[in-house]
């Protein structure tokens, strides 16, 4: 991000030796460089077997054919492409601080980019929708969250940030202002995605603060919500504690369960896409002087949000598990797997 760090270099080595106007090649040694492919490569891969298994066994386990399962599918989809489209082609930015591709890929590229981590984004917002009925509301809950309403959840998750992030980057409102900036670091081999002061805050505003509030929002109200229930629970009348001693520990284990399980997502969310907004915030206003491999850490942090989403909103539930087996095993080629139970006998 900073044009120094693309200039200053004792020994330059350029993207295209022999193309004039080339870009100054960033110098890492072997051991940098290999270290940063191992973990990029691991994410990818991770990111991408993750979200496949969850694409996997919502589609074909009809058991799991719900609107809750079926919003988890479209993340886990988004967050699979983002493995493919976006990923590889951005680690071989990051490390060797060049583009290879083309502009117009480039374009093509943050578009996808900005579209498929803000839909992630979304997804995660409205499940946290999902979940507030379902620990808040389980009375209703079937009849609010339907297939329609998710429809709408996944129409608006979509259809938002492919215009928002097509729509900005092809009409370069993002770079009004910073035109100075974007000349002086323009180079054959150079494809970065420039914030000025306004788009800064809003595209930080549209892509993560205001779902990120709302997310956050909803979870400490189920928060509290599952403490009154367990306190409830026990200090309930001595009568029906005795004659339902097992009902209420299997109750209060699965509202500690369900609040361990929130917590985590939200310190992972928030410690995952926080940094890089901070600092798609901040860094037009001290003159784009974020140094470059700081912006790229804080941007693969981003990346791994996706990494860990088919963890956290699967591998907490037995039945992800269990398909699991069955794909590693191969049971999943058989006749009829489709109408297997993944759950168990007595739920």
């Amino acid at each position: 991000m900073n044009s120094s760090d693309l200039w200053n270099l004792t020994e330059v080595q350029f993207c295209f030796a022999l193309v004039n106007n080339s870009c100054p090649r960033n110098v890492r040694s072997m051991l940098s460089v290999s270290a940063m492919y191992v973990v990029m490569i691991g994410a990818i891969v991770m990111t991408m077997l993750g979200n496949l298994v969850v694409i996997i066994s919502i589609t074909h386990f009809k058991q799991l054919h719900s609107p809750t399962n079926f919003l988890i599918l479209s993340m886990a989809t988004t967050d699979f492409l983002l493995s493919c489209v976006v990923m590889p082609f951005s680690m071989i930015r990051s490390i060797e601080s060049c583009w290879y591709f083309g502009d117009l890929f480039c374009k093509v590229h943050s578009c996808c980019d900005i579209m498929l981590c803000t839909t992630s984004i979304f997804h995660l917002c409205f499940i946290s929708v999902d979940r507030y009925y379902a620990v808040c509301d389980p009375l209703h809950y079937v009849t609010k969250i339907t297939i329609p309403v998710i429809e709408v959840f996944l129409l608006i998750s979509w259809s938002i940030p492919i215009f928002f992030a097509f729509g900005l980057v092809f009409s370069e409102l993002n770079i009004i202002g910073a035109e100075d900036f974007v000349a002086a670091i323009d180079c054959t081999g150079v494809c970065v995605l420039i914030f000025n002061k306004l788009w800064g805050v809003l595209a930080s505003f549209i892509a993560f603060f205001l779902p990120g509030t709302t997310m956050v929002g909803i979870y400490l109200h189920i928060f509290a919500v599952a403490r009154k229930h367990t306190k409830q629970i026990c200090t309930g009348p001595m009568m029906k504690q005795v004659g339902s001693k097992s009902k209420m520990k299997t109750s209060s284990k699965k509202e500690s369960k369900a609040t361990k399980t929130l917590s985590i997502v939200m310190g992972v969310f928030v410690l995952c896409w926080l940094p890089f907004f901070v600092l798609t915030i901040t860094d037009p206003f001290i003159n784009f002087t974020t140094p470059e491999d700081l912006y790229n850490i804080f941007l693969w942090l981003g990346y791994f949000n996706s990494t860990f989403n088919p963890i956290i909103y699967g591998m907490f539930y037995p039945w992800f598990r269990k398909a699991v087996r069955m794909i590693v095993t191969g049971r999943i080629f058989r006749p009829d797997s489709s109408t297997l139970s993944l759950f168990p006998a007595h739920t």
